[in-house]
């Protein structure tokens, strides 16, 4: 199956390239980024050895399309899409926080709720909920951002404050943007038969000392979407809730003995299931884009962004 796993472009005045858990980021000329989305899995905070095809596409367009449905009211480092991989925009210095808001008992706070805390990120959670209800409000739970390799973690913003990661008034900012992104991405999802669960969103700043969205948003990696029709009767009865996210792929994992210890190994993904999980990809985009997926030409995918972005640049 071809697929994009890593890329060693050459770039005209290219500075760097910073490689993350799915996306490589070139810095050009330190003025523009150019973000190209691989088809690389990640899960538990570690990348699966195969690619899945056409995740990458998928990712970056969806990324894209929301980047453009909030710009209204959080602006945001994008410039152009110049390939379906591809994102383009200006340098920014990323906050070393991920804002995580859940408007539902679901994920990570579900499992930490079944072991018996109730406070998550400094947060404190009600008694007495199911795993999959609705939190009275949504809450803001941040992570720190960990190079490729290693764990985010879970953190207060107490702490954050405290250790000088983000300053008091930048903070507010963030956290002002982060409920305003939710809210729109919320409307958005229920116009589409959805809700959105929870999700992440990173943000950084740029020369001019601007706070902006960057990263991918709304994205089935980023996010945890259920169908909206039949999701109280799945809770009354204490059924599974039907879900668009990657968390298909989390529970496989489970089910086959790996939640990212250390000790554990990765269980093999035979191309037969990784089919399934790229038409998992799939389906999230067209029930989340509401918009039939267009597969662009995957013959020679390292050729086909080369030139698309060397095109580009050259126009600058």
């Amino acid at each position: 199956m071809n697929t994009i796993t890593t890329t060693h472009f050459q770039f005209p005045v290219q500075k760097s390239v910073y490689r993350g858990k799915v996306r490589e980021v070139y810095n050009i000329n330190d003025e523009l980024l150019v973000m190209i989305a691989t088809d690389r899995l990640s899960a538990f905070d570690v990348v699966m050895p195969k690619g899945i095809p056409y995740k990458g596409q998928i990712l970056n367009q969806i990324a894209t399309k929301f980047m453009h449905l909030t710009q209204d009211i959080v602006p945001n480092w994008l410039i152009e899409t110049p390939d379906p991989n591809v994102a383009v925009g200006h340098l920014c210095e990323p906050f070393k926080v991920e804002m995580v808001i859940r408007g539902y008992l679901s994920g990570h706070a579900a499992r930490e709720y079944a072991l018996g805390k109730r406070t998550i990120c400094g947060v404190t959670m009600a008694e007495g909920l199911k795993e999959n209800d609705q939190f009275p409000m949504p809450i803001i739970t941040p992570t720190t951002k960990a190079d490729n390799g290693s764990h985010d973690e879970d953190i207060s913003r107490e702490a954050i404050l405290v250790k000088g990661i983000v300053s008091e008034e930048d903070y507010l900012i963030l956290e002002k943007y982060t409920r305003a992104l939710y809210q729109r991405g919320t409307e958005i999802a229920a116009s589409r038969g959805l809700i959105l669960v929870d999700t992440k969103y990173e943000f950084g700043k740029t020369k001019d000392g601007k706070i902006v969205l960057i990263d991918e948003i709304h994205t089935p990696d980023s996010s945890r979407y259920f169908y909206a029709d039949g999701y109280q009767v799945r809770q009354d009865k204490g059924e599974e809730q039907k879900q668009l996210s990657k968390e298909f792929v989390r529970r496989w994992l489970i089910e086959n003995g790996f939640q990212g210890r250390d000790e554990q190994q990765i269980p093999n993904m035979t191309d037969e299931y990784i089919e399934t999980v790229s038409e998992r990809y799939i389906e999230l985009y067209e029930n989340i884009l509401g918009e039939k997926f267009i597969k662009a030409d995957i013959s020679n995918i390292n050729e086909r962004i080369e030139k698309n972005v060397l095109n580009f640049l050259s126009k600058r």
